[in-house]
């Protein structure tokens, strides 16, 4: 009786190793999809899957999903480290009534998307909420995107720790809320922008509570409320825009506002915004360097609220 429980022991065992290895095995370094493709392949080269969410089981940590052709390739949840790449061809993610891509990753994990389309169908009856929103991971990468048409945010990161933030050549347009608004409960979430456009927003950039944004060669423009918002309402937000056009906004071109939150601008062209040029509200603090071009605004000011000592 004993070398029967012994054996069976043994074969249930080598059962889930079995399994497990087969699941391992399953999951390839890089995956693909197609517009004809089928959730029910592989996710080979040969045989793609039809959907980001048929592919993401069947692709390895740290590995790869690429879009073979054009198509929608459906909402997503990111629960581990993996790249998302749709560059060459008309990929996109048509999120009508949820998010686009909620990344809920592990503490290291890095997650890169680049390449898509995010259509949140805003005119529509159940437009998109989201384009992206960051709520856990290390670190997120949004490369050469276009996200328009959301019924708040084009891409929110609203997390409970430090982490980062990168994005180039990202176009955000036509979102209801912020362009892009970055926030922690803890530690500090650390944006870097590069060549990226925010227009026809809510806001275009919102700096919340522990955000340390910078943007560079970037254009804020048509929003309806401010160009950039450095908001420090339940922690320190902290806006620095270098080499950036700042215009046509229907609030104040940079504001900052509430709890010691900063907004710092360098070399930038702040133009025709409706509200005032650059705006210091209570308890905020705008440092503006001589190398500002401020035109046309409604104040017809260079910094309404600035002090002596943040003109420099």
């Amino acid at each position: 009786m004993n070398k029967f429980r012994l054996t069976i022991n043994a074969l249930a065992v080598l059962v889930a190793v079995i399994a497990f290895a087969s699941i391992a095995q399953a999951q390839a370094t890089r995956t693909w999809v197609s517009g004809v493709g089928d959730d029910a392949n592989p996710c080979s080269r040969t045989a793609p899957c039809k959907t980001f969410a048929g592919a993401i089981s069947k692709t390895a940590q740290g590995g790869e999903i690429d879009a073979l052709d054009p198509g929608g390739f459906g909402a997503l949840t990111i629960t581990k480290a993996i790249t998302i790449d749709g560059s060459g061809t008309f990929a996109s993610v048509l999120n009508a009534g949820t998010t686009g891509f909620n990344v809920s990753a592990g503490a290291n994990d890095i997650v890169t998307i680049r390449g898509l389309s995010f259509q949140g169908v805003r005119q529509g009856t159940t437009p998109g909420t989201n384009g992206i929103k960051f709520n856990s991971g290390k670190g997120l990468n949004v490369l050469d995107c276009i996200i328009q048409n959301q019924g708040q945010n084009g891409i929110q990161a609203t997390l409970a720790a430090s982490a980062f933030l990168y994005v180039r050549n990202t176009v955000i347009k036509n979102c209801a809320g912020d362009g892009l608004s970055a926030s922690t409960t803890s530690g500090q979430i650390k944006v870097a922008i590069k060549d990226s456009s925010f227009t026809e927003n809510g806001t275009g950039l919102h700096a919340l509570a522990n955000s340390r944004i910078s943007a560079d060669q970037c254009d804020f423009s048509n929003n309806t409320g401010a160009g950039v918002f450095a908001d420090g309402t339940s922690g320190v937000g902290v806006a620095n825009v270098s080499n950036s056009s700042i215009y046509n906004n229907g609030g104040a071109g940079v504001q900052a506002q509430t709890g010691g939150a900063v907004a710092r601008i360098n070399n930038c062209d702040i133009i025709q915004n409706g509200g005032n040029g650059a705006l210091v509200g209570a308890g905020g603090e705008v440092d503006t360097w001589g190398n500002n071009r401020f035109v046309g605004n409604a104040d017809g000011a260079v910094c309404t609220g600035c002090t002596a000592s943040t003109v420099h």
